[in-house]
């Protein structure tokens, strides 16, 4: 349904209007339950949480709403729960009969401490004119194990406001910024905040912002474009489409400051189809923006104009370079361009544009309300302010975790992430998506930037972490990362095309038992070879799994090529699954489980498996309740 048209917002008298506004949604004078409704929750179960919910408290006096993603992904699906006069509190592990079970109470106005995660209290969730009481009993959110490390800059709305209602962004402070940048900062001054705060791209190349944003402004032409990048391919890696989905506003408002800064009147958002609630929200903050005045023709009465429009990606990983998605936007193949020039000299349809992540345009209203000076107190003297990370893999607490640079890759996966599950030992955390390196066990106290992570191999990128513990063969995480990367290859420049082809044949080949003498270092000198070769950022990077395992896995390598063998037991050609007589029970689990009837035996007599017929499926290994399956 379209928005309502409304009075532009042109004072700050009329902003507190809407921050008043906004300030009584999220705090009202009645009970409030918020569903926790990103991507990541709704795949949990938040939909039926909010449906059950919704049937239950029909004719009575009680507002379900909807938020976004507060981080905790293993924890949900959650709730925000607040009661008049006390703290929000953040329930976890729901299911629909536990909110049967609790819903009873929540109406009759307690807060029970059954499955409440913690409250949102502190400086963070708070304002200056509201007072609330503690809620008895239940810890504050950002005492958890899993927050007490975070920082949150960037998720400083999500999960909290209704991401959809742009009057709960002003009640937070949004928008307040952009009315002081365009009425008493000039375009100079926005660039010196945001180039002496020394935040960097958080997408990846991490190129110093401002001096984007001063090449770009200072390019002579009447037209120029800012762009969000927000097409995030790496697998496992969900933290911009996080703030698309619970904070849409901080994006917008973050673009209009960086368009007013360099001159620019049209920006566009780049994101890739496959992110459809993203989409549905952008789509929703934009028409808001306009009908309050804050995108279109004299923004806030001044005579600065901007508007911004959505273009859907059809989900080429090559895109996420910045002129391979200058391409698409073109109507083009979306394949990079040689540099220089540079997008910021000559971009979008050959006009200076600025491109930048959706975390580094998140942070700029942060920055220019609270100033450089107190951004750089945040990170490391190269590296300034925070970083999301998607932690995933073999790790207890996955999530987003929202954390100052210059914390170590222990305190995240083991302080924050708790550890690796099941009692199995560390093996190595892959930084930076599917071009970045495996980092091993004892660089784990390396503090996490962009110079520190590229010393070791690896990178930054756009914040994937993925986690791997001894279960996991270093050889075939290579051979996986590069038969993505054989495929999202655009195919333009041969070193690329042909290279990361070759380098995924010869990497492949050994998993087989088929490597020999001389592999590893014909992986060295082609991977050198690519990454000096290569057209873009991806050819460039596309060696770096294949680099860091042998860097620093090297002796599984030489396992795999001399002895033919693989120590986790995960590359199949290498490893059989045989049944041990001395242990099996005959309890028929096995046979009964094999998809394909690999497995013999009869009632009292120890089973077997018949390897002609064995496709190494792994179910009868998984399935044996008397660890009577061995891997040979």
């Amino acid at each position: 349904m379209a928005e309502k048209k409304v009075a532009s917002v042109i004072s700050k008298e009329d902003l507190d209007s809407l921050s008043k506004e906004g300030m009584n949604r999220i705090f009202p004078d009645k009970i409030k339950i918020s569903v926790q409704m990103a991507t990541c929750g709704i795949a949990a179960g938040a939909d039926v949480i909010y449906n059950t919910i919704e049937n239950e408290i029909k004719d009575k006096n009680i507002i379900l709403d909807k938020t976004g993603c507060i981080g905790y992904c293993k924890r949900e699906p959650m709730l925000n729960l607040f009661i008049p006069g006390f703290n929000p509190v953040v329930y976890s592990d729901l299911t629909p009969k536990k909110v049967l079970e609790l819903l009873p109470e929540w109406l009759s106005g307690n807060i029970p401490k059954e499955n409440a995660l913690g409250q949102l209290d502190g400086d963070l969730y708070s304002w200056p004119d509201i007072k609330h009481k503690p809620a008895t009993n239940i810890d504050s959110l950002m005492n958890h194990p899993f927050f007490i490390k975070q920082k949150k800059n960037i998720l400083r709305n999500s999960g909290f406001i209704n991401p959809l209602q742009i009057t709960e962004y002003i009640g937070r402070g949004g928008y307040y910024t952009l009315l002081h940048v365009l009425k008493d900062i000039s375009r100079e001054d926005v660039v010196d905040i945001v180039t002496k705060s020394g935040l960097r791209g958080r997408g990846g190349a991490g190129f110093p912002t401002g001096i984007k944003w001063n090449i770009c402004k200072n390019e002579k032409s009447d037209i120029k474009y800012v762009i969000c990048n927000a097409d995030e391919g790496d697998p496992g890696a969900y933290m911009d489409r996080t703030v698309l989905e619970g904070d849409p506003f901080s994006v917008l408002e973050g673009m209009t400051i960086g368009a007013y800064a360099i001159g620019a009147h049209k920006g566009y958002i780049y994101v890739r189809k496959e992110y459809p609630l993203a989409i549905e929200h952008l789509k929703s903050a934009i028409e808001q923006a306009r009908n309050y005045g804050f995108l279109g023709n004299k923004i806030f009465g001044t005579e600065f104009s901007f508007d911004i429009e959505i273009f859907q990606g059809a989900g080429a990983f090559v895109c996420g370079e910045e002129t391979g998605l200058l391409s698409s936007i073109e109507g083009k193949t979306g394949e990079p361009r040689p540099r220089p020039p540079y997008p910021a000299q000559k971009g979008l349809w050959g006009k200076p544009t600025n491109i930048n992540n959706v975390k580094t345009w998140a942070n700029i209203p942060l920055i220019l309300r609270k100033g450089a000076d107190w951004y750089r107190t945040i990170g490391t003297k190269k590296s300034t302010g925070t970083m999301i990370f998607s932690v995933v893999g073999k790790v207890k607490n996955t999530g987003l975790v929202e954390v100052p640079m210059g914390i170590t890759l222990r305190e995240i996966i083991f302080d924050i992430g708790g550890g690796i599950p099941n009692d199995k030992k560390f093996k190595a955390v892959q930084t930076g998506g599917p071009s970045g390196g495996c980092i091993p066990e004892d660089k784990l106290d390396t503090p996490v930037d962009y110079e520190e992570l590229t010393k070791l191999g690896s990178m930054m990128g756009s914040g994937g972490m993925i986690v791997m513990d001894e279960d996991t063969c270093m050889v075939d995480v290579a051979r996986y990362f590069l038969s993505f990367l054989v495929g999202e290859s655009c195919g333009k420049c041969t070193p690329c095309r042909e290279g990361v082809y070759q380098l995924y044949k010869i990497v492949d080949r050994i998993t087989k038992g088929e490597g020999k003498e001389g592999d590893i270092e014909l992986l060295e000198e082609l991977a050198q070879t690519i990454k000096d070769a290569s057209l873009c950022a991806l050819g460039k990077t596309a060696p770096n799994p294949v680099l860091s395992t042998i860097r620093y896995f090297r002796d599984e390598y030489e396992t795999h090529i001399i002895d033919k063998k693989c120590p986790a037991g995960v590359c199949t050609a290498l490893f059989e699954y045989k049944i041990d007589p001395e242990t099996c029970t005959a309890c028929g689990i096995c046979k009964k489980n094999c998809p394909v009837g690999a497995i013999e035996g009869e009632k009292n007599v120890a089973h077997v498996i018949i390897q002609e017929k064995c496709t190494k499926c792994g179910i009868c290994y998984s399935v044996c309740p008397f660890d009577a399956i061995k891997k040979v």
